[in-house]
C-alpha cells in the first residue's frame, strides 16, 4: 500500500477509542477509513470555525468558534470549554512516544477559601425616576452632572481615534467612551414613511394619485403617532430642496409637507425648528425657484407666497421656545431686500418674508424708511427688464400688500374708505416714500393708511 496517501491523523487514537467502547480486533482497512473520514470532519470543523472567526474580524480561533461550527453542521456541541481564561494544558507520559494531554485544573487552599473575609452584602434592589432633560433644558437635581462636570465632559477624546491622554485635561483618569444610542424605528413608520414619500412626488395628473396625495398630506396633518418621524420628514424636505431647486412641483410639495408637520398638534417640533426654516428660507429668497421661462412666473411667485406664509406660520407658533427666531428671519429678509444685486423675484419674496415674520412693527421700522431709496433698485430692474414686466408688477404689488398691511387695507380695492386727504398730505406721502411708489400709495385713497405713514416719518 505504497501508494496509499499518508493519514494525519493517527490510526493508534482509532484503535484506542475502538477498544473503549468494546470493540478489541479491527482490521487495518476499517482503522484507515475512519481516520480518513475523521481528518475529512475536522477539517470541515476547522474551516466553519474560521468563517465566524474572519466574521467577527479576529485573528485567534477562539473555542466559541469551534462551538458554532458544531452547531451549524448539527453536532452536539462541547461543553466545559466556554472560558474566557486561557486553558492551561499538562502532559503526562504513558510510555515511550505516547503523551497524553490534559486540562490542569486549579488547585485551591481549602483554608484560605474559609478565612477569606466575605464579600459586602449587595443593597436592596430600589428604582428611582427623574428628568433627565424638560424641552431640552437639564433641571439642576442631583441626579444629573453639574456644570463643572458636564464641561470636563467636553474635554473628553471623542471618536476612536482619539488619544485617551487628552482626558488629563479635563480631570479623568478612567475614561470610558460608550456608543450612542440609535433611534429604533418601526417596520411600520418606515413603510408608513416610505408610502408618504412616493405619494407626494408622484406628479401624475391621474385624479387617483391627486386624490392620494391629499390623503397623504391630511394623514401627516392629523396623525398623532408621528413623533419618530419628525426629523426624517425634515431631512427629506432639506434634500429635496437642496437637488430639486429647477422643479417647481417638488417644491411645492415640500412646503406642503412642511406645512402638514406644523399644523399637527401631537408633534413636538420646537426642537427641529433650526433645521425646518432652512428650506422654506431657500424657496422664499431663492435667486431660482423652478425652471425659467415666462410661463412659470405665477407658480414662481406662488410658491414665494406660500413659503412666506410658512414662515409667518412658524414664527407665530415657535416664537416662545426659539426667542431669536423671528429677528434672525426678519433680519435675512431685510438684508436681500436692500441687495441691489438681488432680482425682483429675491426682492418680492424678502418684501413678503418681513411682512409674516415681523408684522406691522417691522413694516413701518424697517421698510418704510428706506423705501425711497429703494426706488433706485426698481428703477434699475425697469431698465432691464421693462416698467411693463410681470417681475416689475408683482414687486410693486408685493411692496403695496406690504405697506396696506398696516391698516389692513386691502391693496387691490382703491379709496377704501371714500376720504382721499388733501394734496399736501398727497405730496408729503410721494416725498416719504418716493414718486414710483408713494404715487401708486396715495392712488389707494386710503386717509387712514396716509395718516399712519406720515406718522411714523415723524417719529424718525
Amino acid at each position: 500500500m505504497a501508494g496509499d496517501p499518508k493519514l494525519v491523523w493517527n490510526p493508534d487514537n482509532v484503535r484506542d477509542v475502538a477498544e473503549s467502547v468494546g470493540i478489541s480486533s479491527l482490521n487495518e482497512e476499517a482503522v484507515r477509513a475512519l481516520s480518513q473520514e475523521v481528518e475529512y470532519r475536522v477539517g470541515q470543523v476547522i474551516v466553519e470555525a474560521m468563517r465566524f472567526m474572519f466574521a467577527g474580524k479576529r485573528t485567534v480561533l477562539g473555542t466559541q468558534d469551534i462551538s458554532q461550527a458544531l452547531r451549524v453542521l448539527d453536532v452536539e456541541p462541547l461543553y466545559g470549554y466556554e472560558s474566557t481564561r486561557p486553558l492551561r494544558f499538562g502532559e503526562a507520559s504513558l510510555g515511550p512516544g505516547q503523551p497524553l494531554f490534559y486540562i490542569e485544573d486549579e488547585e485551591v487552599d481549602f483554608e484560605k477559601l474559609i478565612n477569606a473575609p466575605l464579600p459586602k452584602v449587595p443593597r436592596d434592589m430600589s428604582f428611582t425616576a427623574h428628568w433627565l432633560a424638560v424641552e431640552g433644558v437639564q433641571p439642576s437635581i442631583p441626579q444629573n452632572p453639574t456644570t463643572a462636570e458636564a464641561r470636563a465632559n467636553e474635554l473628553v477624546p471623542k471618536g476612536p481615534g482619539a488619544n485617551p491622554a487628552l482626558a488629563a485635561l479635563a480631570g479623568n483618569d478612567n475614561v470610558s467612551i460608550k456608543p450612542t444610542v440609535k433611534q429604533i424605528v418601526s417596520k411600520e413608520l418606515i413603510l408608513f414613511f416610505d408610502k408618504i414619500r412616493s405619494a407626494i412626488l408622484d406628479d401624475n395628473g391621474d385624479q387617483d394619485v391627486i386624490i392620494l396625495r391629499k390623503s397623504a398630506f391630511e394623514s401627516v396633518r392629523s396623525d398623532p403617532g408621528l413623533q419618530q418621524l419628525v426629523p426624517y420628514f425634515i431631512q427629506f424636505v432639506a434634500e429635496k430642496v437642496t437637488h430639486c431647486l429647477d422643479n417647481l412641483f417638488v417644491l411645492q410639495q415640500m412646503m406642503e409637507l412642511d406645512q402638514a408637520l406644523i399644523e399637527n398638534t401631537t408633534l413636538f417640533v420646537d426642537p427641529y425648528v433650526a433645521n425646518l426654516v432652512p428650506p422654506i428660507i431657500t424657496c422664499l429668497l431663492g435667486r431660482k425657484v423652478g425652471p425659467d421661462g415666462a410661463d412659470n412666473l405665477e407658480g414662481q411667485y406662488q410658491l414665494r407666497d406660500f413659503a412666506a406664509s410658512l414662515i409667518g406660520q412658524i414664527v407665530k407658533k415657535y416664537h416662545k421656545s426659539n426667542q431669536e427666531l423671528q429677528a434672525r428671519i426678519t433680519r435675512t429678509c431685510l438684508k436681500y431686500f436692500l441687495d441691489p444685486d438681488r432680482t425682483p423675484g429675491e426682492h418680492y419674496g424678502a418684501i413678503q418674508g418681513i411682512r409674516t415674520s415681523g408684522g406691522a412693527p417691522a413694516i413701518l421700522q424697517l421698510v418704510l424708511p428706506n423705501l425711497k431709496a429703494f426706488e433706485a433698485i426698481i428703477i434699475k430692474h425697469q431698465t432691464e427688464h421693462g416698467e411693463t414686466h410681470e417681475m416689475i408688477r408683482m414687486l410693486l404689488a408685493g411692496i403695496i400688500r406690504a405697506i396696506s398691511s398696516l391698516t389692513d387695507a386691502d391693496p387691490l380695492i382703491e379709496k377704501t374708505n371714500g376720504v382721499n386727504g388733501n394734496a399736501a398730505e398727497a405730496s408729503q406721502v410721494e416725498e416719504y416714500l418716493g414718486a414710483i411708489i408713494g404715487s401708486r400709495v396715495v392712488a389707494l385713497g386710503n386717509h387712514k393708511l396716509n395718516k399712519t405713514i406720515l406718522e411714523s416719518g415723524e417719529k424718525e
